[in-house]
């Protein structure tokens, strides 16, 4: 069984591969950056050794574009409206690296959206 840590810990990596945010050390800097914290806490989080506190917990939410009952809890999808039971079925996601694209993707402003679907759309 997953401690409720560690499950956190699942959860936040997938939200930061829907944000695009690069996997490996500069994930870690980045989050610690993000949220004005050491290294090492942001290790801890990510590593399913201690939880951030509420507040923290809601704005990550808020910034990375998950639902918070499901970052905090698990329950629910992470992002609202999709009907899923567990994470990396999120719009048919198969792995890390296509949860990754479509967190650039989301991220796109509307003009680049159509001008990478117009480009990917050819036959």
């Amino acid at each position: 069984m997953t401690s409720p840590h560690a499950a956190f810990a699942q959860r936040l990596q997938l939200a930061l591969d829907l944000a695009g945010i690069e996997k490996g050390r500069g994930r870690t800097a980045r989050l610690a950056a993000l949220y004005g914290v050491s290294r090492e806490t942001a290790r801890k989080w990510l590593g399913g050794l201690s939880l951030p506190e509420l507040e923290r917990m809601i704005d990550m939410a808020t910034r990375f574009e998950v639902a918070l009952e499901w970052l905090a809890t698990g329950r629910g999808a992470p992002v609202p409206g999709a009907h899923i039971d567990e994470p990396h079925a999120l719009y048919g996601v198969q792995d890390r690296d296509e949860a990754r694209l479509l967190g650039l993707i989301r991220r796109l402003p509307r003009q680049q959206r159509m001008a990478l679907l117009t480009l990917l759309d050819r036959d």
